[in-house]
């Protein structure tokens, strides 16, 4: 993974080195994160256990009756999504985006519940491939009736990708979306401090276990008590549970994804994903069982 963009500015100078100028430590870092994330891959994995019961778990955290009417809105969403990428020659699911997926209806699900439920006003989501996460959020806050998102992305250095990126946002949700071009790592912390604090924050980047961490360290210092934290491909890396482990005493849940399609990738063919609600009290945890 550490020579792939340098293949690709050897092979396309004017678009790499181009993309390369416009965002030059971003892009380092980039390089950086792919590589420390490919080291990662020879360590033992975390064995991560899913919560087949996570829905109903959520829901009872946030004293919701389960099922939710909430639950079943966003399926009515995914053919006209889907709709517009398929216009673009692109298919949802498992690598659609280069070696990244587009946006597991599980995943989508939780985010979409919490959503509906919580009433966020402020979100922050780093990654955004396609950006059909950050549509299903649109269309969620769309029909609150309030909230808006920011969205992190380092495009890829790859000129087919990078004019990719957040495709599947249509304009009539711009007065609710601002998307800022470069790296978590040098954009994340300045947008923190500028908002003060989130209400629901979700980690789709690079998933080396040194970025987990940092976005999750920087989220959690302004997610106010009752807001809560998505982090995709948690079983990527150890991240998500050193920092439940680190944060003991609020809710945390270990989902599996469910893509569109089998994703050969994964251990389960699934993928995982992890959610945290901040409790406004600290609840005791029992060692070895989840809270």
């Amino acid at each position: 993974m550490f020579g792939l963009p340098l293949r690709y500015i050897m092979r396309h100078p004017a678009r790499g080195f181009g993309a390369v100028l416009s965002e030059p430590l971003g892009t380092w870092e980039r390089i950086y994160e792919d590589h420390c994330y490919a080291a990662e891959q020879r360590l033992p994995r975390y064995q991560y256990q899913a919560d087949s019961d996570w829905e109903a778990r959520l829901h009872a955290e946030l004293v919701i009756g389960f099922p939710c009417g909430a639950r079943s809105e966003p399926t009515s969403l995914w053919p006209a999504i889907t709709a517009t990428l398929a216009a673009r020659g692109i298919e949802v699911g498992p690598l659609s985006f280069f070696h990244w997926n587009d946006g597991d209806p599980a995943f989508i699900r939780a985010i979409w519940c919490l959503i509906r439920h919580l009433k966020p006003e402020i979100i922050v989501e780093t990654g955004i491939a396609h950006g059909v996460s950050s549509r299903f959020i649109l269309e969620a806050l769309k029909l609150n009736g309030t909230g808006k998102l920011w969205s992190i992305d380092l495009p890829p250095i790859e000129h087919h990708w990078r004019e990719q990126v957040g495709i599947a946002v249509s304009e009539e949700f711009y007065d609710r979306w601002q998307l800022i071009k470069g790296s978590s790592r040098r954009n994340l912390a300045p947008l923190t401090r500028e908002l003060g604090t989130l209400d629901l924050f979700i980690h789709d980047s690079l998933h080396s276990g040194r970025n987990v961490s940092f976005e999750l360290e920087e989220a959690w210092r302004v997610l106010r008590p009752g807001g809560a934290i998505v982090v995709d491909d948690v079983d990527a890396n150890s991240a998500f549970h050193e920092f439940v482990a680190r944060n003991p005493g609020h809710f945390s849940v270990v989902c599996e994804a469910e893509p569109v399609r089998p994703d050969m990738r994964r251990f389960n063919e699934k993928g995982l994903f992890g959610i945290i609600l901040r409790r406004s009290e600290v609840q005791p945890s029992v060692s070895g069982t989840p809270n």
